[in-house]
């Protein structure tokens, strides 16, 4: 009866085992593939944020540069007007 327990034991023991680490790979090719999905996420996210920052510091460019030469024409009318004043 002894011998017949170690028999059974063993094998017992050793399939828990391989079934442990077979079960161990599945969590580690889990753990990459969401490690993977995780990083994809990131570069869309940090795309998406480039994106958008791009198109309102062009905007902001344009406005700015816009409003600059507006001011600068009008600067010129000025002076065009003062010389003309002097010159009648």
């Amino acid at each position: 009866m002894r011998n017949l327990g170690t028999c059974l034991g063993l094998p017992l023991v050793l399939s828990i085992a391989l079934t442990g680490a077979v079960l161990a790979q599945e969590s580690a090719k889990q753990d990459m593939k969401d490690a993977g999905h995780d990083a994809k996420q990131a570069a869309k996210d940090t795309g998406h944020a480039t994106k958008t920052t791009a198109k309102k510091t062009g905007h902001s460019v344009k406005h700015t540069t816009k409003k600059a030469t507006h001011k600068a024409a009008q600067k010129t009318d000025e002076g065009a007007r003062k010389v003309e004043d002097k010159t009648q």
